[in-house]
Order: structure tokens, then C-alpha cells, then sequence
């Protein structure tokens, strides 16, 4: 079994930035692909980025030039550092994980709050 602890999520004003970051732990063999994804009320759930094994990264359209995902293989850690926030940022992010093999997990996801 897989748990993701994730963590950095709060409330923050317009232009503001926030960063979150993704624990993994337990039976992790080789971890493949990283990533965040953020669901709004009445919304999908949508991709905010992934992070290859390769460190080639996946951004969506929206948050392309002001959000950059890191990861820390070593430490089984995913990042994300969130600049320039805009209410419609604001959202709950859940963070995803894909091992080789093919299984993958969801976080509980962490609350990102932009308001004045």
C-alpha cells in the first residue's frame, strides 16, 4: 500500500504564491510519473501538472509560465510552487502518483483557497 501525505495548501491573496509539496511512502517499488491535479466546486477534475520519471513535465493551459512541478526521487517527494494565484486557482488539489507497473494513488487532497 501507497500513502501520499500532501501539504503547503492555506489561503492567499490575488498575485500570491503558495507551494505544495507530496509525501510518498510505503510499498513504493519505482515511482513513474508525479503529478497535481485540482477539482472546484461544480467542476472535473483537472490536470495542474505532471512530472515524468525523465523530469519531463506536463503543465495545463492555465497555469503554464506561473506554476513549476518539481520532484525529489530520494525523498519520494512531488512539488508544486504556485506564483501569480488567481481566484479561479482556487480549487482542491490532489496529488497523483503512477508507479511503474502501472498502480496509482490519490492524496486526500489539500485546499487552495485565493481571495482578498
Amino acid at each position: 500500500q501507497v500513502q501520499l501525505v500532501e501539504s503547503g495548501g492555506g489561503l492567499v491573496q490575488p498575485g500570491g504564491s503558495l507551494r505544495l509539496s507530496c509525501a510518498a511512502s510505503g510499498s513504493i517499488v519505482s515511482i513513474n510519473r508525479m503529478g497535481w491535479y485540482r477539482q472546484a466546486p461544480g467542476n472535473q477534475r483537472e490536470l495542474v501538472a505532471t512530472i515524468s520519471r525523465f523530469d519531463i513535465s506536463n503543465y495545463g493551459d492555465s497555469v503554464k509560465g506561473r506554476f513549476t512541478i518539481s520532484r525529489d526521487n530520494g525523498k519520494k517527494t512531488v512539488n508544486l510552487q504556485m506564483n501569480s494565484l488567481k481566484p479561479e486557482d482556487t480549487a482542491v488539489y490532489y496529488c497523483k502518483v503512477d508507479l511503474l507497473g502501472s498502480k496509482e494513488y490519490w492524496g486526500q487532497g489539500i485546499q487552495v483557497t485565493v481571495s482578498s
